[in-house]
């Protein structure tokens, strides 16, 4: 079994020291899906949600939301985000809103969990202005697709084409 970097000799949680660890460029992208009735749908693409213009709104938080990672995981480092970024593809067919984040930085740690964070925030962003129209709404398939960088190399999920 591998030995967890989160924990110390003794068993407890720590964040891993990563002083002598070299930076390289990292990248991280990662996904998600909000699934809505034809109404809200319909709704959000035609910028018909009371609160605003829902997808804008939900990208600023995603962004906001990576920013701030290490404010709400325990034992992610604080870090310098070169670049985050958040795209939607709108499935008309499934009535799915599909999450892609990307966060870029140099650095001696990862940054798979800003891009998750991202995803994550974005779409409960999204589910917040559009709760009034639709109670059950449905947030899932939240998952890394692709991570390059650092000494554990690049990683790329079997279900990721690009």
């Amino acid at each position: 079994m591998d030995k967890f970097t989160h924990l110390d000799e003794n068993g407890r949680a720590r964040m891993v020291d990563v002083s002598n660890k070299k930076s390289t460029d990292r990248l991280a992208l990662a996904t998600g899906k909000v699934f809505l009735n034809d109404k809200t749908y319909t709704m959000v693409k035609n910028q018909e949600i009371q609160k605003g213009d829902v997808l804008t709104v939900a990208k600023v938080a995603g962004i906001m939301a990576a920013k701030n990672t290490s404010n709400l995981i325990p034992m992610c480092h604080p870090i310098n985000l070169t670049s985050v970024d958040i795209e939607f593809k709108m499935d008309d067919e499934r009535k799915v809103i599909e999450i892609f984040a990307r966060a870029m930085l140099n650095a001696k740690t990862g940054v798979e969990m800003e891009a998750l964070t991202a995803v994550s925030v974005t779409a409960l962003t999204i589910y917040d202005m559009c709760k009034a129209v639709q109670k059950d709404i449905e947030i899932g398939e939240i998952k890394l697709l692709r991570k390059t960088g650092g000494k554990s190399g690049d990683y790329k999920n079997e279900s990721y084409i690009g």
